[in-house]
């Protein structure tokens, strides 16, 4: 028997990057997968198709994880088309600009926390809900996705490290109201080779980021091979963890 089978699992920002490679970790050891996406439909209809080419049920919701609204559509959603929830992954962020804090203009500090942080409230209390209930319902988990940067810090990525280090703090107190039913950990990773870093970024920056002791960065299979860690039964004795997959960046 597969790890995840006959289980529902919702991944927030889960059309590409990491959240399409713990999308595809799961749906590997058979989880049905519910996942959202901000804009791209053609990419969330393409990593539904090949998410359904491993035998499950995958779903992509168009949602923005800081609107309420969009979240709670979202659940209503999920409640009709699965019935339950087993599985949530709060992985939809951004990164935002890389501004020194006297200059950055309050739009952005209020972008970045919009989605990083009151999109993992906001789905945390829609989606708890629709937990799985009953004696044979396997544990809930709850993985939220921070970053090594929450703990060591980044200059001019002020809001960012914000943000993830009150994922932190934010988990510690989840993990402590909801075990021992549904369990509460953190992934954070260090620096993962994903489609919008190797965009986005200046060749320069990609490879200053693989000056740590494994010289090279993640790949989003090793991040997802952490998260099913912790969402299958062989994580249930983890409960407000950290763990950080960083290849040696920074040590805990």
């Amino acid at each position: 028997m597969k790890k995840l089978e006959n289980r529902v699992a919702v991944i927030t920002g889960g059309s590409r990057g990491i959240g399409k490679g713990i999308a595809a970790a799961f749906a590997r050891e058979g989880a049905d997968i519910v996942f959202s996406y901000q804009k791209n439909k053609a990419a969330a209809d393409q990593t539904a198709q090949e998410l359904e080419a491993l035998g499950v049920r995958a779903l992509g919701i168009q949602a923005d994880a800081g609107s309420e609204e969009d979240v709670i559509n979202m659940a209503k959603i999920i409640e009709q088309e699965f019935g339950h929830v087993n599985i949530l992954v709060n992985n939809a962020g951004t990164i935002g600009l890389e501004v020194p804090i006297a200059e950055m203009e309050t739009a952005e500090w209020d972008k970045v926390i919009n989605t990083d942080l009151r999109g993992v409230f906001l789905s945390c209390k829609h989606f708890i809900p629709l937990f799985e209930k009953g004696g044979s319902a396997p544990v809930g988990k709850i993985i939220n996705i921070s970053s090594e940067l929450s703990k060591k810090g980044r200059a001019c990525y002020g809001h960012y490290a914000a943000a993830k280090g009150a994922i932190n703090s934010f988990t510690m107190c989840l993990a402590l109201e909801l075990a021992p039913k549904i369990l509460v950990n953190i992934v954070a990773p260090g620096p993962v080779e994903t489609d919008m870093i190797l965009a986005d970024m200046e060749p320069e920056w990609v490879e200053k980021e693989k000056d740590i002791p494994l010289q090279r960065l993640g790949t989003v299979e090793e991040i997802g091979a952490a998260a099913l860690l912790l969402a299958s039964d062989d994580g249930n004795f983890f409960c407000g963890q950290f763990v950080s997959p960083n290849g040696g960046a920074v040590f805990f």
